[in-house]
């Protein structure tokens, strides 16, 4: 069985764990609407994709 024989370090644990970080999301500017969107995803804003309009989106009244 392979288990440890011997403690590791907190620094060795430390330096074992220090890529566990979150990257930002990749955020673009729609060319259409100009507000920031996930890349090769439809703008929420505007529902285009590629310079064409994919899906309709449903302004929402201010109540």
């Amino acid at each position: 069985m392979a288990n440890p024989t011997h403690r590791h370090s907190r620094s060795r644990r430390d330096k074992r764990r220090a890529n566990w970080k979150i990257e930002p999301l990749n955020t673009v500017l729609c060319p259409e609407c100009q507000e920031p969107k996930l890349s090769h995803r439809i703008c929420p804003h505007c529902g285009s994709y590629r310079g064409k309009k994919i899906i309709g989106i449903v302004e929402k009244e201010s109540v």
